[in-house]
């Protein structure tokens, strides 16, 4: 899957996003909107880790999808 499918079907994935990042409320993911940026950006303030190693985090996220 690719994050255009992601973004496509954000509202069916949010659970899943919330499952796999927990700090995130359900207003965050309102506000991603299925925004690969924005989710990043978000997640890397909720847990303090580097760009890269989120998007790494991310990219085996939308991996096991």
């Amino acid at each position: 899957m690719n994050w255009d499918q992601v973004e496509g079907k954000w509202k069916q994935f949010k659970g899943d996003v919330k499952n796999q990042w927990g700090k995130l409320t359900d207003d965050d993911l309102d506000r991603v909107e299925g925004n690969r940026d924005k989710l990043e950006g978000m997640l890397q303030e909720r847990y303090g880790k580097t760009k890269d190693e989120i998007r790494k985090e991310v990219d085996g996220f939308v991996d096991r999808l």
